[in-house]
């Protein structure tokens, strides 16, 4: 019984990865020869690459002197912190003390500036998606595949635009 668990759990983790390269490939193309080398040399020069498969440490983690450092991006100044933090206060996106961990806005409303309400979509916009997405086969397919009827059975729909 074991032996079938096993086996179905690797096919569906194998037909998941499947589907993600394919989603990848679709949507960025494949890349070229010299894509894949340049990208190759950029992570050698960077020390991008693991030089620790017990840990995944890559190499400019494990000798940080020979490589070049990250980029760090610049920090807030004081006067931004601050501005974030009057403006949080202002509108009650503080945390409230506590173990609820609600926000202070959540705990009571009334004392702090309404949030701005959100477009929704008409019925008639939702059910246009529902039926554009049955006639492209973007509906998730029945079981826990995860699939689109789409990636189950491409032959049956119009190609993606």
């Amino acid at each position: 019984m074991n032996t079938v668990k096993t086996i179905c759990i690797g096919t569906a983790l194998g037909l998941l990865g499947c589907t993600a390269w394919a989603q990848s490939t679709a949507t960025n193309g494949p890349k070229t020869r010299e894509e894949v080398r340049k990208e190759l040399k950029d992570a050698i020069r960077s020390g991008e690459m693991t030089g620790n498969f017990e840990t995944n440490e890559k190499l400019n983690e494990i000798f940080p002197g020979r490589y070049p450092a990250k980029v760090v991006p610049p920090c807030k100044t004081r006067a931004e912190v601050r501005a974030e933090l009057m403006e949080a206060i202002r509108t009650g996106e503080m945390v409230a003390p506590g173990e609820a961990m609600c926000k202070l806005n959540e705990l009571a409303p009334s004392m702090y500036p309404p949030k701005p309400v959100e477009v929704c979509k008409t019925r008639e916009q939702v059910l246009k998606e529902l039926r554009d997405a049955i006639q492209s086969g973007e509906m998730p397919a029945t079981g826990e595949t995860g699939c689109t009827l789409r990636e189950l059975n491409p032959s049956a729909y119009p190609k993606a635009r």
